[in-house]
């Protein structure tokens, strides 16, 4: 899929509360957000310059969330197939804001996608690379 236009016709894309348009990307409030204000930047186009452009995009807003006062600290992410939790099948960057306090212990953030491996600090932790 090429195109958001073309994805969101077809039912692939079905994000629907649209917060704003940035010039070949477009922002959606997450249907299902982790925390308030979890964001998804969603390239018009599906390719590499356009994709790159929402993290940037992103990293911008959530920087300025957080010299708002509206977040500690964020989280910036895609996920790409099936087996790395994708649901939708068109690109789309998630800004997860962050506050004190949302989870127990947050060290590792976005390592948290195979919980055993998130606290790398913690006993338990097993480097997969190691035979």
């Amino acid at each position: 899929m090429t195109d958001l236009q073309q994805a969101q016709f077809q039912g692939i894309a079905p994000w629907k509360d649209h917060f704003a348009n940035l010039g070949g990307v477009q922002i959606f409030r997450d249907a299902f957000p982790v925390t308030p204000g979890h964001l998804l930047f969603v390239p018009d186009h599906n390719d590499a310059e356009h994709i790159v452009q929402a993290f940037r995009l992103a990293q911008i807003k959530g920087r300025d969330m957080v010299d708002k006062g509206e977040c500690d600290g964020f989280n910036v992410g895609i996920n790409c197939g099936r087996s790395a939790g994708q649901t939708v099948m068109y690109p789309h960057v998630h800004l997860i804001p962050r506050r004190a306090g949302d989870t127990e212990d947050p060290t590792g953030g976005v390592r948290g996608v195979i919980t055993h491996q998130q606290n790398y600090k913690k006993p338990g932790y097993k480097n997969p690379t190691d035979k």
